[in-house]
């Protein structure tokens, strides 16, 4: 028989998008992630995705210098999705893996929670060096239970 077997899972989809460094990054990266999961009918929570990219693309945004665009990689996963942004700084992001030992971040303060976000409405997620600086990314199983969070 030619062609693909019935028993074969879908190739993965995948998009991979730049943006521009500017905030104005941060409503079309929510925009093209639910987009793009809808169209692949992913399982993955999309309100969930979009904030966490969000949070991914406005740190990009705020800790990398220069004009080097950013870089929104979405793919299918067999469970779930796992969105990647990639920026041109090589630091590795604040506390996305090792919390703060001073503990939760002030609720009065701007800025502080999006890797707390991060951590614990992700599955998993990381950081990773890229010939050009970093990859910070996260995965969304297809349904997010009550023991979620980055482990």
């Amino acid at each position: 028989m030619n062609g693909p077997a019935l028993h074969e899972p879908p190739a993965p989809a995948s998009w991979r998008i730049a943006l521009p460094h500017t905030a104005a990054a941060v409503p079309i990266a929510r925009a093209l992630v639910r987009t793009a999961l809808t169209e692949i009918e992913s399982p993955a929570d999309s309100d969930t995705a979009e904030l966490l990219t969000a949070e991914l693309v406005a740190n990009a945004v705020e800790h990398t210098s220069g004009l080097d665009p950013i870089e929104l990689v979405i793919e299918l996963l067999p469970t779930g999705c796992q969105v990647e942004v990639h920026d041109s700084n090589p630091l590795p992001p604040g506390d996305l893996t090792d919390p703060s030992p001073l503990g939760e971040p002030d609720p009065w303060q701007e800025h502080g929670r999006g890797l707390l976000l991060i951590r614990t409405l992700s599955s998993s997620c990381g950081h990773r060096p890229t010939e050009s600086g970093k990859a910070v990314w996260f995965t969304l199983p297809a349904h997010l239970g009550p023991d979620s969070g980055c482990a």
